[in-house]
């Protein structure tokens, strides 16, 4: 594994003056005050250690898994009965190689699925429990047309349960997490535009085999799902999990699909976002060099970026992040654990 120096992440950059613009305009400190934060950050560094395995182990899907006979020979199967907030979920939906196509809803919302092979029986699906879904029980339905056109349901219920990530709580002066007018502006125009990114769902799966990490030879990362309290406020959680790494290591696409955003954005700094279809993003942020355009093909494993320290932060890093149906989910997850 490549040497790790010292942590030096998003917690530390999610802006000195308001939030990671993908955790909605809050978090942080302010990279002006370097050496307060320096402080911090040699106050707070065992604690992020034993946060990081905490939140690893606390993210990881669960073991029980959940099969459902429906009707017409069909079978509903999940990896998690019971899922903790941001974790992703595997479905499978198992039936007779001659069934039409399913649909399959999450939480009342559409939910792509697809087959690995066209004449599979096994056709799949993935469900992104969002960093800050509320506890309760969800359900997933998959419906498809029976004999004689009459429209067949099954429905599993899945519980999700409250996470439990890492919290700082730190006090910090106001204008280092208040925004001036003009940085507001632009950090809303950010959001903006990726929220009409992640409002589109390509309706066709762009990838081609498994989710892989996107630095060479480094399988662990953290601080997904940290919460801040800053003078007694709570931010956003953290959505993304960092990599520290020296600037320049080379960063690659987890897999193919179409590039939607290469650009500086204000918080994130120079960020690539990759469009993998059905739903499924994923993003790369505080990057030295960009190597691709928006609107060009991308295959995985290819070079898209460097890591380096643009945007708010205090030290070089990479942040990836995974969006699936808009849902914030620990990106780890689907290169762990996919099929």
């Amino acid at each position: 594994m490549r040497g790790v120096p010292r942590q030096v992440c998003d917690g530390d950059h999610d802006s000195l003056f308001g939030m990671e613009i993908f955790n909605s305009l809050r978090t942080g400190y302010p990279t002006a005050s370097m050496l307060q934060l320096f402080l911090i950050q040699r106050r707070w560094a065992l604690p992020f250690l034993l946060a990081t395995v905490c939140s690893a182990v606390a993210s990881s899907p669960s073991l029980a898994q959940l099969s459902q006979a429906c009707a017409g020979g069909v079978t509903l199967k999940a990896s998690n009965a019971v899922a903790a907030q941001g974790s992703l979920i595997l479905t499978e939906i198992v039936g007779p190689k001659s069934l039409p196509n399913f649909t399959s809803e999450w939480d009342g919302r559409p939910v792509p699925v697809w087959r690995e092979q066209e004449k599979s029986a096994v056709v799949h699906g993935l469900l992104g429990v969002d960093l800050e879904k509320a506890p309760g029980r969800y359900e997933w339905k998959v419906s498809w047309p029976g004999l004689e056109g009459i429209a067949q349901t099954c429905a599993m219920t899945i519980t999700v349960h409250t996470g439990k990530f890492p919290t700082e709580r730190l006090t910090v002066q106001k204008q280092f997490v208040q925004p001036d007018p003009e940085q507001l502006k632009r950090a809303e125009e950010d959001q903006k535009k990726m929220r009409a990114i992640y409002d589109t769902v390509t309706p066709e799966r762009l990838w081609d085999g498994k989710f892989r990490f996107p630095l060479k030879d480094v399988t662990t990362g953290g601080n997904f799902g940290r919460r801040r309290i800053l003078n007694g406020e709570a931010r956003s959680p953290h959505a993304g999990v960092d990599f520290p790494a020296p600037s320049g290591t080379p960063v690659y696409a987890s897999q193919s699909g179409k590039i939607v955003v290469a650009e500086n954005l204000y918080y994130s700094g120079n960020t690539v976002v990759i469009d993998h279809g059905f739903g499924i993003y994923t993003l790369y942020a505080h990057l030295s060099e960009m190597g691709v355009r928006a609107g060009e093909p991308v295959k995985a494993g290819a070079e898209i970026g460097k890591v380096g320290a643009t945007g708010r932060v205090t030290g070089p890093h990479l942040h990836w992040g995974l969006t699936i149906d808009h849902a914030r989910v620990n990106a780890m997850q689907i290169a762990q654990h996919q099929p």
